[in-house]
């Protein structure tokens, strides 16, 4: 394999970042160059909803600089992403725009989900001590700027992921607010603290052991780094001692000793005391520090989509355990929620020359098959559209925002009529792509849930084949299937639609 470059932007809250790597059979992936610059864009956004005119100068002004140094170092290939002060602008268009303008750089916005599932990415690829962490009771805590994200993990399976508003930047605004009114700033940040992640600790750590913690972010991480451990693990006990020293230091003493700037080292005390109080409500024992970034995730991306590297963690598996635990949740019917999933899958193998989705497109079915009826648990009668509204108001790891909706979208039409492209654009920013995948994927859809009607488990095996414009369904059962028979045709409309394909369900009794 001929070597590789590749770039990676992070246009953070806090920090601007970019990283050089380069791929080859010898090396694998290796980093080359990092250079990052420090600029508040978190506190505009926060505060303000906007970027102002002097922090978008001297972010283009970078960005300009990151381009030529990517150019001087011949890159084939670059990425830019940005995450929550970019996310949560009002002007996020306007913002892309000018980057693109002014410097030529196109920064793409990631979802929070999306964020953190790269995170876990850069984490994952260390390989040993990840895999050690995940086999016991293990919660992976990302501290950013506007909030942080604690995934548990059980048996090297990922239990759930939580998205909690209180980042570094903004738990700092928060403070400013309060500076006047108090001098117990460490207390109040406690309260600050505390206030939520109680509520996280009664609905989710409630009979759950946490032994290990893995730490990202870009501070506390760097403490540790530079507090005398080699493989940049620490006990509890260790942890309180060097965060107790934190405490005791000056700016310009903790900027020193710890290698970063004065102007970011305020912000080391909110971070530390945010992930204290983690590992106060996890009794964690141990806390590892992979020193990972979302550069290093972004890269791992690259590899992997280019086949450049392989790893032998499952992070698409690790999306299904969470919608599986979502499922159970809301009390899901078990059994039948994988029959669909099988007799989904199997469709969508069999008909690829006809749809020519993707293998991504498929675990999207697999998860709607999981959630289709998660509604149920609200209303039995509107189940489909609180379907909707549970998955939409639910983040999952490792998926957009955009394959969340698709998701939303196939468990509410399975039970709602169909809608077009012109009634959906009205209350949705979702393109014309991704309203094509909902379509196909709604009409298979439609097709398994309806092979599997009955609550009752009937169906033994099911196989598809297409023969001239007919898709021939036989279902292999030792119970009658009338219910199937008679909700058939209606279920069977939208496939022949959408795919100018006749289903036609036979069945054979074992």
């Amino acid at each position: 394999m001929a070597v590789r470059t590749f770039a990676a932007v992070d246009v953070g809250s806090y920090e601007l970042g970019l990283k050089i790597y380069e791929f080859s059979q010898k090396n694998g992936m290796k980093e080359i160059d990092s250079i990052r610059h420090s600029i508040e864009l978190g506190t505009d956004t926060y505060q303000n909803g906007i970027i102002d005119m002097e922090h978008m100068d001297e972010l283009c002004d970078v960005l300009a600089d990151f381009s030529s140094i990517m150019k001087s170092y011949k890159v084939d290939d670059y990425k830019a992403y940005g995450t929550s002060a970019i996310r949560e602008t009002k002007n996020t268009a306007i913002v892309l725009e000018q980057i693109k303008l002014r410097t030529g750089i196109k920064v793409e916005v990631l979802s929070n989900s999306e964020q953190r599932f790269l995170h876990y990415k850069a984490a994952a690829i260390k390989g040993s001590r990840f895999d050690e962490f995940i086999r016991e009771g293990c919660a992976i805590v990302d501290v950013g700027g506007g909030s942080i994200q604690i995934s548990l993990f059980d048996n090297d399976t990922l239990v759930t992921t939580q998205n909690i508003r209180l980042g570094v930047l903004r738990t700092m605004d928060m403070l400013a607010t309060l500076s006047p009114k108090t001098r117990d700033m460490e207390g109040i940040l406690k309260e600050l603290i505390d206030n939520q992640l109680q509520v996280f600790k009664k609905l989710y750590l409630k009979g759950r052991t946490i032994k290990n913690l893995i730490l990202i972010d870009d501070y506390v991480s760097a403490m540790l780094y530079h507090s005398g451990s080699k493989d940049r693990a620490f006990t509890s006990g260790r942890f309180k001692e060097v965060c107790a020293k934190i405490r005791m230091m000056d700016t310009a003493a903790i900027a020193k000793e710890y290698g970063i700037s004065e102007e970011t080292a305020p912000l080391l005390l909110p971070a530390v005391s945010l992930v204290s109080r983690v590992i106060k409500i996890t009794k964690a024992e141990t806390i590892w520090s992979p020193g990972v970034s979302l550069c290093d995730g972004m890269a791992y991306e690259y590899a992997e989509k280019e086949k450049l590297v392989h790893y032998r963690h499952d992070f698409e598996n690790d999306i299904i355990a969470c919608a599986k635990v979502m499922s159970k949740r809301y009390q899901g019917n078990e059994a039948r929620n994988e029959l669909i999933e099988k007799v989904a899958c199997d469709l969508f193998d069999a008909t690829r020359k006809i749809h020519g989705m993707a293998r991504r497109d498929k675990l999207l079915l697999i998860i709607a098959s999981l959630l289709n009826d998660c509604g149920r648990y609200i209303s039995i009668e509107a189940g489909a559209e609180c379907g909707y509204e549970i998955i939409m108001a639910t983040e999952m790891i490792g998926l957009s925002h955009a394959e969340r909706e698709i998701v939303a979208n196939i468990v509410r039409f399975n039970k709602t009529p169909f809608r077009y492209y012109s009634e959906v654009a009205t209350t949705s920013l979702i393109d014309r792509e991704s309203y094509i995948k909902i379509a196909k994927l709604s009409a298979m859809f439609r097709i398994a849930d309806g092979v599997c009607r009955s609550y009752r488990t009937k169906v033994n095996d099911v196989r598809f084949s297409v023969k001239g414009g007919e898709l021939i369904i036989n279902v292999f059962t030792v119970d009658d299937i009338d219910l199937e028979q008679g909700f058939f045709s209606r279920k069977a409309s939208l496939f022949e639609e959408v795919f100018s394909i006749k289903p036609v369900l036979r069945y054979k009794r074992l």
